[in-house]
């Protein structure tokens, strides 16, 4: 006696867009759309909001980084290291990673300068450290004697990135700003940092 097993379902045809078979978000969406799903009740997380929704521009003037530099060093116990970490970003157009990466071998305090070690095929290069920065880092460098690292949490190791995002949106909303912060807006700030030092 043959025995048959039980029939599979056919195949569906995907519905195309545009030739292309549309992702799990979009094809929820549009059902959620047609049987009026709650979207508070919706399984997938909410959509990442565009920074041009967020706020007309990428950077911060320099009063508003002046601002943003005061609030920080009155943000906790360890506003002195936020306020630095901030002012290294603006002046040198540095990106969180390296900011979190630098290590007191790469500051001479005695001769004023700074080995920057650029990430994403950037050039390694040596930056002058002004008078602001150099007291700032002296500070720095005696509250926090034992660690290679520049900017160093409560359990000694280095800043997280994610630390740092939050401290400088924190900052941003201490100072009362129009808009949210993000550090990366400080790179971006500081080319008008470096044509008004050299139009002096």
């Amino acid at each position: 006696m043959k025995v048959t097993g039980k029939k599979s379902a056919p195949k569906r045809t995907p519905i195309l867009e545009n030739g292309k078979v549309p992702s799990r978000r979009r094809h929820y969406e549009a059902f959620s759309a047609e049987i009026s799903i709650d979207p508070w009740l919706s399984p997938l997380p909410p959509r990442r909001q565009l920074n041009a929704d967020r706020r007309s521009r990428e950077y911060l003037t320099p009063d508003e980084v002046e601002k943003v530099l005061q609030a920080a060093g009155r943000l906790g116990r360890h506003g002195p290291r936020d306020r630095t970490l901030l002012l290294l970003a603006y002046r040198h157009g540095l990106r969180v990673s390296e900011l979190v990466a630098l290590r007191w071998d790469q500051v001479d305090l005695k001769a004023g300068l700074l080995h920057v070690a650029r990430l994403k095929n950037g050039l390694a290069s040596t930056h002058l450290i002004r008078g602001p920065e150099l007291r700032a880092l002296r500070e720095l460098r005696r509250d926090y004697q034992s660690s290679p690292y520049l900017f160093v949490s409560e359990l000694g190791g280095p800043l997280t990135p994610a630390t740092v995002r939050k401290l400088s949106a924190r900052a941003g909303e201490k100072a009362k700003l129009p808009f949210p912060i993000h550090p990366h807006m400080l790179r971006h700030s500081s080319r008008h940092f470096t044509h008004d030092w050299e139009g002096k």
